[in-house]
């Protein structure tokens, strides 16, 4: 990280030397001298634009380096704290421990590294201007003041953002869904509602006129000193490079202990083959996720949908990692898999196809063998004739309780009961047959 600070205050000295430097030959020149008056000046122009763009890069390159660098080291540090727990948190909790690691990486490259850099600038900046108090007054409040107004009391958007994520997603993923059961139009008017909340969370939060105001008030009280043209260029791109400090923000750490359980009212029975049905919205996934923390762990819990950026193999062990080939194979038939299990999978399961995604899931799920099966739309992305012969495999090896989030009413013959949730919370449970 010194390294790349070293090389990013160089890259900055060398954009405010250029801008000076082509002020002050931009003024002589009008004074038509011989040229050999302008010469160094002619190439210093030159050499310093050659090298802002080159020390650009490898400020790029050192600072994105070093910041890897350490989030290799943190990484582990967090993972191997996890390995070493007796109690391994829900996926919500590691979520946002994961989400605490980004944002710390984050702010050492947007924040930290910036600051530091507009702070060693602003100095040879000061010194080299003879102490001049209004670049002296200028740089105080940008270095300081900005920064500390725009992280002294923030607007947490980031809630805001995971909403209009997930009702981005719901509109995309569920439309024919919404269309069905009339609740389209509703679904993107609220969409459309908190994108316009983001919107002006976001200006009323940035700095950056201000910013500018201090940047063109130093600029004239430097033009009403009568200082040279050039001091005054020189300190305009001096502040040019503060400007970015009026958009800091420093995400507060998420909370990492477990949230608190969902009241989950009228909830199905855990006995025989359950499926939970409903319109978007109506809390199917919700009560999933709230019986499954009421589940003590060694009787099962809701199917995990995350793929890993590995091999097929290793995405299915996950859920018995000393598992025969012989299981992989049997649980993969089941699942109708057509995977090679030396396949890497990509990121988040982008390199195969999303019913494949899907029934690489559905294997890791039967290789586990919980004691209580939970679901949430699990053949979601297959062929409708697969989608139900395999869920019909799934069900029939599994032969315990299970709870299934579905859709698709061709597949409610599979269950014995059916519980069916309502936006209004008029739930009921029908038995089936």
């Amino acid at each position: 990280m010194k390294l790349a600070i070293l090389v990013g205050t160089l890259a900055e000295l060398a954009g405010v030397g250029l801008t000076a430097t082509a002020t002050w030959l931009i003024m002589r020149a009008a004074e038509h001298p011989p040229m050999q008056a302008l010469t160094v000046a002619i190439v210093a122009v030159r050499t310093l634009a050659l090298a802002k763009g080159a020390l650009r890069y490898l400020e790029r390159l050192t600072s994105h380096k070093a910041v890897l660098s350490e989030a290799v080291e943190l990484r582990g540090r967090v993972y191997d704290d996890l390995a070493h727990r007796e109690h391994v948190p829900s996926g919500t909790a590691l979520t946002r421990i994961v989400t605490n690691v980004d944002q710390h990486l984050n702010t050492r490259l947007r924040a930290t590294l910036p600051w530091l850099t507009v702070a060693l600038v602003g100095a040879t900046a000061v010194a080299f201007s003879g102490f001049s108090l209004p670049l002296v007054a200028g740089l105080l409040i940008n270095l300081a003041l900005l920064p500390w107004l725009a992280i002294r009391n923030p607007r947490d958007l980031t809630p805001l953002r995971a909403r209009l994520t997930d009702q981005t997603t719901e509109l995309v993923h569920s439309k024919e869904e919404l269309i069905a059961y009339g609740l389209f139009d509703e679904k993107l008017a609220a969409a459309t509602k908190t994108a316009k909340e983001l919107s002006r969370g976001e200006r009323t939060r940035d700095l950056t006129p201000l910013a500018i105001a201090v940047q063109f008030a130093t600029a004239i009280a430097l033009l009403a000193q009568h200082e040279p043209g050039w001091l005054i260029m020189a300190a305009v791109a001096t502040f040019e490079i503060t400007i970015p400090l009026a958009a800091l923000t420093m995400p507060r750490p998420e909370p990492t202990g477990e949230p608190a359980p969902a009241i989950t009212h009228n909830a199905p029975e855990l006995h025989g083959r359950t499926a939970i049905v409903g319109p978007s919205g109506a809390g199917k996934t919700t009560l999933l996720n709230a019986i499954a923390h009421d589940l003590e762990p060694s009787r099962g819990a809701l199917a995990d949908a995350h793929v890993f950026h590995t091999t097929v193999r290793t995405n299915v062990l996950l859920a018995k990692p000393d598992a025969t080939q012989q299981e992989l194979d049997r649980a993969a038939g089941i699942t109708e898999l057509d995977l090679n299990w030396d396949q890497v999978v990509g990121e988040r399961g982008e390199e195969i196809s999303g019913g494949q995604r899907q029934r690489l899931i559905l294997t890791r799920t039967v290789l586990a063998r919980p004691e209580v099966l939970l679901m949430d739309e699990p053949t979601e992305g297959l062929d409708p004739l697969q989608a139900d012969r395999v869920l019909a495999k799934v069900l029939d090896d599994h032969g315990g309780p299970a709870l299934v989030v579905t859709h698709r009413t061709e597949q409610l013959a599979l269950f014995e009961h059916v519980h069916h949730r309502r936006p209004i919370g008029d739930d009921h449970v029908r038995r089936v047959g």
